[in-house]
């Protein structure tokens, strides 16, 4: 049996949720209680950009409720509009605001695909509507919402009855003109007699003290309709106003955060992951409509668009599932910063690689299209081909035709095989890979780059054909466009200078990393920036050249058996597609001519950049700091990747690269 909410079909979630809710009762209370949900029906079908924006005005807010306990923000462009507001009650601590908060945001995508949506929580409040809101204070409706308790023990005797009513009429009154006077949030508890009251009272920080007033007021006669009832919460758009005959509030205007705070902080982090969670199932849903049409056509922001047929979504999640035997262990191919990949057997016998996709990110919707539009519309000798995927289940898969023979690097560069690769088979692989990178570039009707090209994601069949693998960070851009980005994606090593110092793409990056890949296949080792610049493959290369010895540089393990001429032409290639200015590189379909026409005059290179020695024996360039870097699979800004000590070797390695790509740009 499978449940209706994705988070309940993972134990270790409910297990994580059950044991966050435990503690919060327990040590903390963050008042996560949720008093009431309401959704609108949507009646607007331009909802194309409505996730993404909803995303987006999301997490604006999340540092504003962090920082001061409120927030507003609006995202208006590109329609349609979403505008969202969040505050916690005043009595909540910094931590305990920042869990209410977290909490709100895992359960109000519950409304979605509705264009507007309240959750009050005990101790916040979060909202998000596709029209200015903030001075609403009440609508006399059926939006001001009032949930009442159970009734008393006292209320079948009348005096008893009575004489309650008027002691939370009066806690009700009293409150409401101290929130009033007191910036729109007030506490407020009167003891002894027939029974104990409390209440609290508040204004949310978008009205004035009129409006405040008014929503109280409303919220308070609405109140008095519990009665006998021994507690009651109203929800208004303006505010929220509770009695109860138990206190349930925290006393104390100067709330301190306590030694808890690290375990909220990991609760939060919790919550907040599994809020990502539930978008991407609904961005899956949403995204399952517009994929199922038996044509629909995407459009990119460069202009192209691409048609993708019911047939290649027609993978069931339990079919997925059973085919990987629950994506066990056994079964995994390999992992990186966008999935984990799997071999799976269909039903019809046909072994495929089930690619489960992560979603850490606000850009997760416009990842996941990317790569299923893009990829889905493309056939080459030389590109793994996509099959299909999966966007009903509780998480979205890629499947993939099954390729052998594993990546490139677990050949290549794996001590002591017995299978080491002849020059033939390594010139192949070089030329079929640069055979799919010039397809990409423009053979396709478009320009793709690819932005990861490496080893690891250079597949190989049984006839160890290669295959370009791992579209996860793919970019389609105009014939004769450049993009720029604040990020930076991809893995350092192999990332163009102009690129990882200024952020600017285009093809040419993928032709550097290109480069590094056919010296690392030649030399038969990993071209690494973490050990000093005289034992990178790109110094060495560059060092037998200057020599006039550059086939010393070609894999001692292949023992001299390889034509001088044409290792020596390959490398000389290599050299080509690492120039630090890209200007000099060629084209991908140019360095196809090179390597297939032996009359092709190839140019003679420029020195590539190096990293400067110094950078790379700091204090600061440690392994842990660097390894966050280069595990970095999606276009985010470093600052929010790295710890200060790694920014600090990042911004060094970037000044070194840079200094030798302008040193090096001119002949020398």
């Amino acid at each position: 049996m499978r449940f209706s909410n994705p988070f309940l079909q993972n134990p270790i979630w409910v297990f994580l949720i059950s044991s966050a809710f435990f503690f919060s009762s327990s040590i903390s209370d963050p008042r996560i209680f949720e008093s009431g949900l309401f959704c609108r029906p949507s009646n607007s079908s331009d909802t194309e950009n409505f996730i993404p924006n909803f995303i987006s005005v999301m997490e604006s807010i999340s540092d504003g409720v962090n920082d001061n306990r409120w927030a507003a923000n609006n995202v208006t462009s590109p329609a349609p509009a979403v505008y969202a507001f969040a505050q916690c009650h005043e009595d909540l601590s910094p931590t305990e605001c920042s869990t209410c908060f977290a909490v709100s945001r895992t359960k109000l995508p519950r409304c979605l695909p509705a264009t507007s949506a309240r959750i009050y929580l005990d101790g916040c409040y979060l909202r998000y509507d596709n029209h200015s809101f903030y001075q609403e204070s009440t609508t006399g409706g059926n939006d001001d919402k009032v949930s009442c308790g159970a009734p008393i023990d006292v209320w079948k005797d009348g005096y008893m009855k009575m004489e309650f009513a008027r002691k939370v009429k009066e806690v009700i009154g009293n409150v409401t003109e101290k929130a009033v006077g007191n910036k729109g949030f007030a506490l407020l508890g009167k003891r002894g007699g027939i029974e104990d009251v409390y209440a609290l009272a508040q204004c949310w920080k978008t009205l004035d003290s009129g409006g405040c007033r008014k929503c109280l007021e409303s919220a308070g006669s609405k109140l008095m309709g519990c009665l006998p009832g021994q507690g009651g919460r109203a929800m208004f758009p303006g505010c929220f106003l509770r009695y109860a005959t138990q206190k349930f509030y925290n006393e104390g205007p100067d709330l301190e955060d306590t030694g808890l705070s690290k375990f909220w902080i990991s609760i939060i982090a919790i919550l907040s992951a599994m809020a990502l969670l539930l978008l991407a199932v609904f961005g899956a849903f949403v995204g399952y409509k517009r994929l199922s049409k038996s044509k629909k056509v995407y459009k990119y922001q460069a202009g192209f668009s691409i048609s993708i047929h019911k047939s290649s979504v027609n993978f069931k999640y339990e079919t997925l599932e059973k085919a990987t035997d629950c994506f066990d262990a056994s079964k995994k191919l390999g992992q990186g910063g966008a999935g984990s990949v799997y071999k799976g057997i269909l039903p019809d016998g046909r072994a495929v690689a089930v690619k489960r996709l992560f979603f850490n990110t606000r850009q997760w919707v416009d990842e996941f299209f990317n790569e299923v539009n893009l990829i889905s519309g493309i056939e080459h000798k030389n590109l793994v081909k996509l099959l299909g995927c999966s966007i009903e289940g509780p998480e979205s898969l890629l499947v993939y035709e099954y390729v052998p023979n594993r990546s490139l690097d677990q050949i290549l560069f794996v001590k002591n095989s017995n299978n080491i690769l002849s020059w033939k088979q390594r010139f192949d692989i070089i030329c079929g890979t640069a055979e799919g990178l010039a397809y990409l570039h423009g053979g396709c009707d478009m320009k793709i780059i690819h932005r990861d090209i490496k080893t690891s994601n250079i597949l190989l069949d049984e006839n160890l054909i290669p295959k370009i693998g791992d579209f996860g960070l793919i970019r389609c851009v105009g014939s004769d466009e450049s993009h720029v980005t604040t990020g930076i994606a991809g893995t350092l090593g192999y990332m163009a200078p102009e690129y990882l110092v200024s952020g600017q793409l285009t093809e040419k990056a993928d032709v550097y990393a290109f480069g590094v890949l056919v010296l690392e296949i030649v030399c038969g080792r990993k071209n690494s920036v973490f050990t000093l610049g005289s034992s990178s493959v790109l110094h060495s290369v560059w060092k037998n050249y200057r020599a006039n010895n550059i086939v010393e540089a070609v894999d001692s393990n292949l023992k001299g058996t390889f034509p001088i001429k044409e290792a020596s032409n390959v490398l000389q290639i290599g050299l080509l597609c690492t120039q630090a200015s890209l200007t000099f590189r060629p084209s991908m379909s140019e360095v196809v001519q090179m390597l297939t026409d032996i009359e092709y005059a190839i140019p003679s290179p420029k020195q590539p950049p190096f990293l400067n020695a110094s950078v790379l024996t700091s204090e600061n360039s440690r392994t842990s700091d660097i390894n966050s870097f280069v595990s970095c699979k999606h276009e985010q800004s470093t600052s929010q990747i790295l710890s200060p000590n790694a920014k600090s070797t990042m911004a060094s390695i970037r000044e070194s690269i840079f200094s030798s790509a302008l040193e090096l740009s001119e002949p020398t």
